[in-house]
């Protein structure tokens, strides 16, 4: 026998505040079919924001009066606000295990007529979320008395919010939405705004991580409702969060609501073709040598090393399946604590690249190399992030300091380094440096790579030449470490006993 389908539940999620006026007659025009169909259990969710009114009691009588429909109605003892409102909702939906949940306003701005129409593209599996836009057919935006400020402001906030995110939504400020449940799971939207713009914060989210979105034209219809959305605050926080959004992409800031990247997924990349950490190393190592890198870095440039016949003895916690087909060995081992001395292959290059600010104590680390390795006269090739960079000085003026998932403030980072600071740390435990770089932020990284992060190179690089401590956001140096005592009095002693013999 064929296993039956289970069917698919649907929440209707009404939010309220002062809307006694309004809530009966919106649950009165769910239509029938919403309530009774084949295809999917309706349930109602309504929680009233502590209402001054009496939109808790009217909404309540509905429910005793339609003892056959499924309403639930809560109420919350302190205002959460619009966005705190749906924060609970949301969560109510998730934790209950629905699969769609509508958004419905008490006020009735939006059409409940067309529930179906919402919710359908989710069921049917074409989006994850279904908007109901009153600007695809603007003009019908006005017959149905919406202000003519709020349309003219409606579609420019529209038009840079588009721009910032890239994207292409006919209307943000609707409040007519359907989510797929296991979709607003996947996103952090308990940090989200309690206010207004909590409705732009999950548009970001949505856009963020790829998840499709569907837009429906609505008809738009303004009757006795109150707003109390203060229009010149609601654009600079909606605005404010679209930049923020980028900004953070670009690992300059951090905010949990655009934290989305799973743990497992490294949030490091390749960053050959241009200035880059990556580029300044595999510049400086010569075809035909042999690399020690430590901290599995010369994984972004393994196929060039390859073609170059590098040889590649790499020492890292965690060697990747990928990445040991290029190595000729593969030494997995916590690095501050592996015995160099252990080593006796000649190496002509050490790799640092972005480990050093990784390590609690990485002067440990460059007096074991210096202590085993120094008599091969190797270069050390260091990248690290530069804390004076200009971005973090200035948050710094203003009383900002923000670690981030990636950049210069990267969580994971125990040590912070100036262009000074390394400097003398290397002088002091025995290197000599040999040539020190600024390099420019990765910025075909964050806006990708066209002729935007071309330009920005251009000018940051421009900018490193006046002053590389104040506008680099990398430091890269080649230190050769000075032999150590012991290796002196070694060298010493051979070349007495040579020149002994040559008596």
């Amino acid at each position: 026998m064929a296993s039956r389908a289970k069917k698919k539940r649907v929440l209707l999620f009404v939010v309220c505040y002062n809307a006694e006026a309004f809530i009966e007659s919106v649950l009165d025009r769910i239509p029938a079919d919403i309530w009774h169909t084949q295809a999917f259990d309706t349930e109602v969710l309504i929680i009233d924001d502590e209402s001054a009114d009496q939109t808790f009691y009217r909404a309540l009588d509905f429910t005793r009066q339609h003892k056959d429909l499924k309403i639930t109605v809560l109420h919350n003892p302190r205002n959460q606000g619009y966005g705190g409102n749906q924060k609970i909702g949301y969560h109510y939906a998730v934790q209950n295990g629905f699969d769609v949940v509508v958004l419905l306003h008490g006020d009735g701005q939006y059409p409940p007529e067309q529930i179906g129409q919402m919710v359908q593209p989710i069921l049917d599996g074409d989006a994850e979320a279904v908007f109901g836009s009153r600007m695809i057919n603007k003009a019908d935006a006005l017959k149905g008395k919406m202000p003519l400020y709020k349309w003219i402001g409606n579609q420019i906030l529209t038009a840079f919010q588009n721009r910032i995110l890239q994207a292409q939504l006919s209307e943000f400020h609707t409040g007519y939405r359907a989510y797929k449940v296991s979709s607003l799971a996947e996103l952090p939207f308990a940090y989200n705004s309690d206010y207004y713009d909590f409705d732009t914060d999950i548009i970001i989210q949505f856009l963020q991580t790829g998840k499709r979105i569907v837009e429906i034209p609505i008809p738009t219809f303004y009757g006795k409702e109150i707003s109390r959305v203060n229009g010149f605050v609601y654009g600079a926080m909606i605005l404010g969060s679209s930049l923020r959004s980028r900004v953070v992409q670009m690992g300059i800031f951090y905010h949990p609501k655009y934290d989305y990247i799973s743990r497992d997924v490294s949030p490091y990349s390749r960053k050959l073709g241009y200035p880059s950490s990556h580029e300044f190393a595999f510049q400086r190592i010569k075809p035909g040598t042999t690399v020690l890198d430590i901290g599995q870095g010369s994984s972004f440039m393994a196929d060039g090393l390859k073609e170059q016949q590098v040889m590649v003895i790499t020492i890292e916690q965690g060697v990747s399946s990928e990445f040991k087909r290029h190595v000729a060995q593969d030494i997995e081992a916590i690095t501050e604590n592996y015995n160099f001395k252990a080593h006796s292959e000649p190496v002509n290059t050490i790799l640092l690249l972005d480990i050093i600010e990784h390590l609690k104590s990485p002067e440990k680390l460059l007096c074991a190399l210096r202590e085993s390795l120094s008599r091969d006269n190797p270069t050390v090739i260091i990248t690290t992030a530069n804390v004076a960079f200009a971005p973090i000085r200035f948050g710094l003026l203003i009383g900002n300091f923000n670690y981030n998932k990636r950049g210069i403030l990267d969580f994971d980072h125990s040590r912070l380094f100036t262009f000074r600071s390394l400097r003398q740390m290397l002088g002091y435990i025995g290197y000599e440096i040999i040539e020190e770089k600024g390099i420019p932020a990765p910025y075909p990284l964050a806006v990708g790579d066209g002729k935007l992060a071309r330009v920005l190179l251009a000018i940051n690089s421009f900018l490193i030449h006046i002053s590389k401590s104040l506008f680099s956001y990398q430091i890269g140096m080649v230190a050769r470490p000075k032999p150590t005592l012991g290796h002196l009095l070694k060298d010493a002693q051979e070349s007495g006993r040579e020149k002994t013999e040559q008596l």
